[in-house]
């Protein structure tokens, strides 16, 4: 009679093993594939003007180590312990330039937290909504028309004013904002935000400007790159 509950117990062990291997596995393969579906969503609808292949190419990556360093220090305090005491001396130096790109980055934590945890069902819902939320209304397809620009301004006469620049300039935006004024011996330097009108005609505010002064310059780029 013992013999026969021992192998029953054995049985049912072994039962629970298997499940338990089969559930890991499925929640591995979704986590992939939510992070492939990620990456795929942050290159195509991201507005990160920098660098987007490469975060991209890291975010599975990134998904699928935290989900096997949760799976193996869940079940136990002294490992989670030590995970901490291993973060504590490891240093990231990859360079991220736009917040953008740390809140996908730390998109991919949540999966890989989430499906290890073995919370299947919600984080897929919450991922979807996630996902739905920035398609329609934080995409680049959406704030496309409240794209920003840095102008850099640079002239060398003397009659000229900050106060005249600004005011030719303003005509054909919404907002100015200062960023750099700098007066030197020869020319001066001014850098400003331009949040322009729907239709900004960059060559005709340069014409506008360069009437102002003939040797002036000017430089436009995107105000969220960082160059």
């Amino acid at each position: 009679m013992e013999d026969l509950d021992f192998f029953t117990n054995l049985v049912l062990d072994n039962n629970s093993t298997q499940n338990d291997y089969l559930s890991v596995l499925f929640d591995f393969i979704l986590c992939v594939a939510m992070s492939f579906l990620l990456r795929s969503f942050y290159i195509k609808k991201s507005f990160s003007l920098t660098g987007k292949m490469h975060i991209g190419s890291i975010i599975p990556i990134l998904a699928t180590v935290v989900f096997l360093v949760i799976l193996v220090v869940k079940s136990s305090l002294a490992l989670s312990l030590g995970l901490v005491g291993a973060l504590s001396i490891v240093r990231f130096r990859t360079p991220i330039k736009e917040p953008e790109e740390l809140v996908y980055l730390f998109l991919a934590i949540a999966i890989g937290l989430g499906y290890a945890a073995g919370q299947t069902v919600l984080t897929t819902i919450i991922f979807i909504a996630i996902l739905t939320i920035n398609f329609f209304w934080l995409s680049n397809q959406n704030i496309s028309k409240s794209i920003e620009y840095n102008m850099v301004i640079t002239w060398s006469e003397k009659n000229l004013s900050f106060k005249k620049i600004t005011k030719t300039v303003s005509i054909t935006s919404d907002s100015l904002k200062l960023i750099r004024l700098e007066y030197g011996k020869d020319f001066n330097t001014a850098v400003l935000q331009v949040f322009p009108k729907e239709s900004l005609n960059i060559d005709h505010l340069s014409k506008e400007l360069k009437a102002l002064d003939q040797d002036l310059t000017i430089s436009f780029f995107e105000a969220k790159a960082n160059w």
